[in-house]
């Protein structure tokens, strides 16, 4: 067995991706022509995710939100994406979703949920698949816009939604300011996870450990800008949330096959590193081929794989009776494909 096939079949949990991020290009532009959202001109349907930093990913993250508007946009691109993460090995997702951006173009929050929460549905009957929905707060709406951000998730609240993350650009909006908003959300029993040190300093990691007090840094990769904050993060056994190939484009480290890259680096250091998509269709890839990168690019193992996959499952939002029940399974499964089929030296 190849290890393409090994790491496709290997079960997965998928912790860092954004469903506008996930919407297909042919499903883009069908949905943008529909609902009267112009395109970048003279751009063929292949080429529009193409940039070449994150300011200008963002802009086009900002177009793919608007083109998506009804209850059943939001549910065929749920389903279109979870279909891809559990053709990729995906058994678990908790999925990013940027309501601010749907609002902005008179979307009802009721209508989103609705649309994601049927696509859920109808991934669940065909895939088996779980899928669990954190509500994204963009960071340079500010602490007031994070304060109605989240009056709303929590005036309509399904079982589905089991926390609240916060994206979009770090730089001037450092972690401290939304800790009030991190405290009603706990208090009102939300998880919490923040992106910091992608293209922030190892700061911003720190202050999301410390300050905000997270168990969860989405990306974090600045953290080994400081070996002492790399050791708290290793002994507080921080969970990292990486991302291999959009570092590529929105990070400093161009180069997967460096030995100074970031996410290499912290694997190295112990840290408690798992592996996602972020954004898969806007950056051309999948889960099992975010495994196959770091496999092929950092030398690990199949044991080395099974680690990474487990950890992630570990760093789930779920019951942990459940948890740990499905930690045994994945285990068990793992080492029949390692054992069995021998896709590598262990």
């Amino acid at each position: 067995m190849s290890l393409a096939s090994f790491v496709q079949r290997m079960p997965k949990a998928e912790l860092h991706l954004h469903l506008e991020g996930a919407v297909s290009a042919s499903t883009f532009a069908e949905l943008a022509a529909r609902n009267g959202v112009a395109l970048p001109a003279g751009k063929p349907v292949a080429e529009l995710y193409s940039y070449g930093n994150l300011q200008d990913f963002l802009k086009v993250y900002d177009l793919v939100c608007a083109s998506i508007r009804t209850a059943d946009d939001f549910s065929r691109v749920t389903f279109e994406t979870l279909e891809r993460c559990a053709l990729g090995g995906a058994r678990y997702v908790e999925m990013f979703f940027s309501p601010h951006a749907h609002l902005a173009h008179g979307v009802a929050y009721a209508t989103m949920l609705d649309g994601i929460l049927d696509g859920f549905r109808r991934a669940k009957e065909r895939y088996g698949l779980v899928a669990k929905l954190i509500p994204a707060h963009a960071k340079p709406l500010g602490v007031e816009g994070g304060e109605r951000f989240l009056d709303m998730v929590l005036a309509e609240r399904p079982a589905e939604v089991i926390g609240i993350g916060f994206d979009y650009d770090e730089r001037p909006n450092p972690p401290p300011m939304f800790a009030g908003i991190v405290e009603r959300a706990r208090a009102a029993g939300l998880n919490v996870t923040n992106h910091a040190g992608e293209d922030g300093p190892a700061d911003y990691v720190r202050d999301s450990v410390d300050v905000l007090g997270l168990g969860r840094v989405d990306h974090g990769y600045h953290v080994v800008d400081d070996p002492a904050l790399v050791e708290h993060c290793r002994e507080r056994n921080i969970v990292f949330t990486c991302c291999p190939t959009t570092t590529l484009t929105t990070t400093v480290w161009r180069n997967l096959a460096a030995p100074d890259h970031a996410i290499r680096r912290m694997i190295e250091a112990g840290l408690n590193v798992t592996i996602h998509t972020d954004d898969p269709a806007m950056f051309g890839t999948t889960l099992d081929r975010e495994y196959a990168l770091v496999a092929e690019n950092f030398g690990l193992s199949p044991q080395a794989l099974k680690t990474i996959a487990l950890a992630g499952l570990q760093a789930a939002w779920l019951d942990d009776g459940v948890k740990q029940a499905w930690i045994a399974d994945w285990s068990a499964e793992i080492d029949r494909l390692i054992d069995t089929e021998l896709p590598l030296p262990s």
